[in-house]
């Protein structure tokens, strides 16, 4: 790509929405020969609406409204990735999952737990994942369950502020979140054995004849190869192997002496052949997910191409990154070849002066390697965009 041969042609402006356009979605399992491109979007009117070009003609028209779930904006919306699940956030602190049936989409799902208003959601490579997050401060993680059911398996409270946005990596279990605190956390999923140990205490009461005492249980966690108990609401690191007697682990979890010797012996074996499946009379036990933050450290700066707040970037499949902002332009760029040592730096490769009349609060590029962008503004239009190159 050289510097004054790229153009930027509108396509098409999409209308219908009557408030804000927050957040638009290509469907990933859409823009091929028998499939055309489809996208959602959702709105401040409190709807998703969806929109499919037509193969005949290249015009884009609206096939659905999703308009009975939400009571309040809709703030963003993102498909599975196999293309058959679309989920939506919204300010009524829910998250809605829509499958599309016989063409018709119903909301199969509505999660609920968020204090507040429910402001980005992300699906992981694979699918088995959904992450939102809210002004509440908080992350939640989902599991996708059969029979189109969700249950939370994590809440990340590691924000002092609202959370703005979660995003997964495109291939690995990281995930990226970003708060009004001016952070950016990364976080990596790590599939760990969460298990109870249950311990009855027997007593001889003075005829023969024996009663349990007492029952103690100790929620612990293997996570990769170190066991960490809960204490109260905090998982604390247990170091087994270096404990030099029975006497130290009583201490530290508050159990009887006598009975943890045997208990030492269990945990040290289920650390050594966590892969193996050992029945040692544990209670069930299930699949945690914990995080753990990546190491990054930073490239290069672009700056001073855009007026006023950046709302919005997005990459594309061969490299060009497109960004919107409160100035109402479009911004392109691409890596340079300048040859810095240090890494690489990016360069200015196209811009468009009021691409829209207000705000653009999102920019995305098509799931498909043909150079379309979608964009949305506060102007309450959607426009498909096509980066072309000159002749």
């Amino acid at each position: 790509m050289e510097d004054g041969n790229m153009v930027l042609k509108e396509i098409q402006t999409l209308e219908g929405h009557s408030d804000r356009v927050w957040s638009l979605a290509w469907n990933p399992a859409s823009g091929t020969s028998n499939n055309p491109p489809v996208l959602a979007s959702c709105s401040g009117d409190k709807t998703v609406r969806i929109w499919e070009q037509t193969p005949s003609n290249g015009l884009w028209n609206c096939k659905a409204v999703l308009d009975e779930t939400h009571t309040r904006t809709v703030r963003s919306c993102a498909w599975s990735p196999c293309g058959k699940l679309l989920a939506t956030s919204s300010f009524d602190a829910t998250t809605a999952i829509w499958e599309n049936i016989g063409g018709d989409f119903e909301c199969v799902s509505t999660l609920e737990g968020h204090e507040n208003e429910v402001k980005s959601v992300s699906w992981n490579a694979s699918g088995s994942l959904l992450a939102t997050c809210s002004r509440d401060k908080t992350v939640w993680i989902w599991e996708v369950m059969p029979g189109n059911e969700f249950e939370c398996v994590s809440v990340l409270q590691g924000h002092t502020q609202d959370v703005k946005m979660v995003k997964w990596h495109p291939t690995m279990d990281v995930l990226f979140s970003c708060s009004y605190d001016n952070t950016v956390k990364f976080k990596k999923m790590q599939n760990n054995v969460e298990f109870l140990v249950e311990l009855q205490v027997w007593a001889e009461d003075g005829t023969g004849d024996w009663h349990c005492a007492q029952t103690l249980v100790v929620t612990l966690l293997l996570y990769g190869h170190l066991l960490l108990m809960l204490k109260e609401t905090e998982w604390l690191p247990v170091d087994v192997g270096g404990m030099q007697s029975s006497n130290d682990l009583a201490s530290w979890i508050h159990l009887p002496r006598e009975y943890v010797s045997l208990i030492k012996f269990y945990l040290a074996l289920l650390v050594t052949k966590r892969d193996e499946v050992i029945d040692l009379g544990f209670t069930s036990m299930r699949t945690h997910n914990s995080f753990s933050c990546s190491v990054w450290h930073h490239l290069c700066t672009l700056s001073g191409y855009h007026d006023r707040t950046i709302f919005t970037v997005h990459w594309s499949r061969e490299g060009i990154i497109a960004s919107g902002a409160a100035d109402d332009a479009l911004r392109f760029f691409v890596e340079s070849n300048d040859g810095l040592v240090d890494g690489p730096s990016y360069k200015l490769l196209l811009k468009r002066e009021k691409a829209h009349n207000m705000d653009i609060n999102s920019v995305q590029w098509g799931p498909t390697d043909t150079r379309l962008l979608a964009s949305t503004s506060d102007d309450g239009t959607i426009k498909i965009w096509e980066l072309a190159t000159l002749t």
